[in-house]
């Protein structure tokens, strides 16, 4: 897992991501998050440490971590923050990856990855 995160850093570099160019985390110490727009036109992705500590970069890392506790650590159980969005269609993609997570969805738009996903992608 940690190879394939230091590859997922090395890949978002050349595009200007707002993620350190630092060595992956340990499993136990992080998972790495990145959103991507529609054919891979921006991304932007950070490591979420859960406990939250004083080196996370994530804007809402406690209510990332207790939407992640609520739902198991299951990506796909988040309850989210569910309210009404368009159904236009500019797609948005997620990953998370680190320890024994691997997850990649892709939803709507990024109203909808909001609505079910909560604060965890909030970045």
């Amino acid at each position: 897992m940690r190879v394939r995160a230091v590859l997922a850093i090395a890949a978002l570099l050349p595009l200007g991501a707002a993620v350190p160019a630092v060595a992956a985390p340990a499993p136990d110490r992080g998972i790495l998050l990145t959103v991507s727009g529609g054919e891979n036109t921006w991304i932007r992705g950070l490591v979420l440490n859960c406990p939250p500590g004083p080196e996370g970069r994530h804007p809402d890392a406690a209510g990332a971590c207790a939407a992640l506790d609520e739902a198991d650590g299951d990506f796909d159980a988040l309850a989210g923050d569910p309210h009404p969005c368009t159904y236009a269609y500019d797609p948005v993609t997620v990953t998370a990856r680190g320890g024994a997570v691997d997850w990649k969805h892709t939803f709507r738009n990024a109203c909808v990855l909001d609505a079910a996903t909560g604060p965890v992608f909030r970045f």
